[in-house]
């Protein structure tokens, strides 16, 4: 905003009196903020620092000492240089002494060796300084207009750092909180050497403040959020051989910050209240709670239509409960809200639940888009996330079910950076995982996070980036109710899907959807391990056996009934997987057939007792 010494020094007033620079080269791009005339050797106390001092030297000190005391006094309070008119007091030069003063300290110290009204000077100078201020002053207009219009259109974040990398001429990087980055403009620079070890050299940069300037990276930061939730940083490079960045460029990077923010804010309301009614409406089938008509018409003005088209029921939800600890400690593709911008502090206590479920809805919603479907979506409890996928005709069932599985775990991968390098950015638009659209847009450029990967496939990393030997489960299940014509039956497609999803938890496979088929007996009486009924049934069955492996803990006999059962009745087996000798395993049968007054021997006996079993295994299973 201000001129330098040296371009004072090129003003007309100014080169009018010959000026000579006798000291203090080094300090000639000192910014000169005003020009101040003084004849009073202690005018030091009456300056702030940026003043360019002219003066006679009629009122200077005549000893050497006095006149290396002046020198130091403005230096001392930040002036920018002093200018002598020579005549009065110094005829043909400034004393050596205070020359030698003054490039001591690096003051730039100034001959002015023909006679030239000072007010001519400071009139050059402060209007300099006014047209700098005003030319400031029309930037920050343009500022404000530029990033009004791009909150006001919604922009996406790659096109507020296209704009602002354009009004500064600067590279701008936007980064989460995990030093990921999420957009970034190179300006005209090379994006690779911009991006190159990025996690590495962002955790260097260090600013004082929550906008401020780290000269030993060369880096102007701010950090970006609202409502007292940061999220992530922007920075803006501007080149530690430069002075520190003009007062245009804090305002510019953080009128960007607070329009990443707000559009961020922007995105998740009009999203919620999206969902919102994605939610009503599915309850509303569920329930009864509306007429089947005022659905179909809610949800075709909502974009989703309904009517006259094959409908599934789709239920989607975490195989393990919510851990009492971190809430993505038995998730293995974490959920894009603990992964990257951890939106919820550590998200423990009574948040946990609600944030993972918002997660797990928010990765839903991405999945349907990513797979091109058609379909409402929100959480059906507190558990569980539901689609009614709208399809065009049976035939496409299959395929669409299986392009929101691929997507869907996608999605989940792409959130989860302890595989991927962060040091190679990819082009892609990444979504933004906290509820709003990821960077991307024209003219813009985004990194994302993603990793390529599939279902069932050999794990290369776990969550602490270990590798590991044996592919893992997927952390959530994908279950799809059967295919109805009408949306009246919707209702039933959806209470089986969700019925599926619940009985394929505790399933040890890792299949990309459960249908109906998949989860059998033992998914059967999962879903009745709260029904009297079967628990009576198990007592009736097992009681008398369960009782005595109460008193007698050292011999537990439910162990070798279930290895019976599970090796057909084959006893020579069934001795060698409870690593027993026959004798002893043919004793320990007899003793279990006296307890429970039951022939072994018996087809529909043994059955009876196996079905005993698997439902006391699902009792006991939470």
């Amino acid at each position: 905003m201000f001129p330098t010494v040296r371009e004072v020094l090129d003003l007309v007033p100014v080169r009018n009196g010959a000026p000579r620079l006798v000291a203090g080269n080094a300090g000639l791009d000192r910014p000169v903020r005003w020009v101040h005339i003084a004849e009073v050797p202690d005018i030091a106390t009456l300056l702030g620092g940026g003043e360019l001092v002219l003066t006679t030297g009629i009122g200077l000190p005549a000893d050497d000492a006095g006149l290396r005391e002046f020198i130091g006094t403005l230096a001392d309070v930040g002036a920018s240089g002093l200018a002598v008119e020579l005549g009065r007091r110094y005829l043909t030069g400034v004393p050596r002494v205070m020359a030698a003063a003054a490039e001591r300290r690096g003051l730039p110290l100034i001959e002015l060796r023909r006679g030239t009204p000072f007010v001519r000077i400071t009139e050059a100078v402060h209007a300099l300084i006014v047209d700098a201020q005003l030319t400031e002053l029309r930037a920050t207009e343009e500022i404000h207009q530029r990033f009004t219009d791009l909150s006001v259109e919604g922009a996406e974040p790659a096109e507020v750092l296209r704009q602002a990398a354009e009004l500064a001429g600067c590279p701008m990087v936007l980064e989460n909180l995990s030093r990921q980055v999420l957009a970034y403009d190179p300006a005209g620079e090379n994006a690779e050497l911009l991006l190159d070890g990025w996690e590495r050299h962002s955790r260097q940069i260090r600013p004082a403040g929550r906008t401020a300037y780290d000269p030993d990276s060369g880096w102007l930061v701010t950090t970006v959020g609202a409502r007292g939730q940061d999220w992530g940083r922007l920075l803006l490079r501007w080149p530690a051989t430069e002075s520190t960045p003009p007062t245009r460029l804090t305002i510019l990077i953080e009128r960007a910050a607070s329009t990443l923010a707000l559009g961020r804010l922007i995105r998740r309301d009009a999203e919620g209240l999206e969902r919102q009614i994605h939610r009503t409406l599915l309850t509303a089938l569920i329930d009864h709670t509306r007429p089947v008509d005022e659905v179909a018409l809610r949800a075709k003005a909502l974009g989703v239509v309904l009517d006259r088209r094959h409908l599934v029921g789709v239920v989607v939800r975490h195989r393990a409960d919510e851990p009492a600890g971190d809430p993505g400690a038995l998730d293995d593709e974490a959920t894009p809200a603990r992964r990257g911008t951890r939106r919820d502090t550590d998200a423990e206590g009574p948040q946990a639940g609600p944030a993972r479920l918002r997660d797990l809805a928010e990765a839903v919603s991405q999945a349907v888009r990513d797979a091109k479907l058609t379909a409402l979506t929100s959480p059906l409890d507190d558990q569980a996330v539901g689609a009614l996928l709208a399809l065009p005709d049976p035939a496409a069932e299959e395929k669409a079910l299986s392009a929101f599985a691929t997507a869907l775990r996608r999605v989940r991968l792409d959130a989860a950076p302890a595989v991927r390098p962060v040091d190679a950015p990819d082009r892609s638009v990444a979504p933004d995982r906290s509820g709003a659209s990821g960077p991307g847009g024209a003219g813009g450029r985004s990194a994302g996070n993603g990793r390529s990967g599939a279902s069932g496939g050999r794990a290369v990393a776990s969550g602490n980036g270990r590798p590991v030997d044996a592919p893992a489960r997927a952390a959530i299940v994908v279950a799809a109710g059967s295919g109805v014509s009408s949306l009246r039956e919707a209702r039933r497609s959806l209470i089986e899907a969700r019925q599926v999803a619940e009985a394929a938890r505790r399933d040890p496979r890792d299949l990309s959807c459960y249908r109906l088929p998949h989860v059998g007996l033992a998914g059967l009486l999962h879903l009745l391990r709260d029904e009297p009924r079967l628990q009576t049934f198990v007592e009736r069955e097992l009681g008398p056996l369960l009782a005595h492996d109460a008193r007698h803990p050292r011999e537990q006999l439910l162990g070798t009934l279930r290895a019976y059962l599970e090796q057909g009745r084959n006893k020579s087996a069934a001795a060698s997987a409870a690593h027993l000798s026959r004798p002893a395993f043919y004793e320990r049968l007899a003793r279990i057939g006296r307890i429970l007054d039951a022939d072994l021997d018996s087809v529909d006996r043994c059955l009876s007792l196996h079905v005993a079993l698997l439902a006391l295994d699902a009792i006991r299973t939470p």
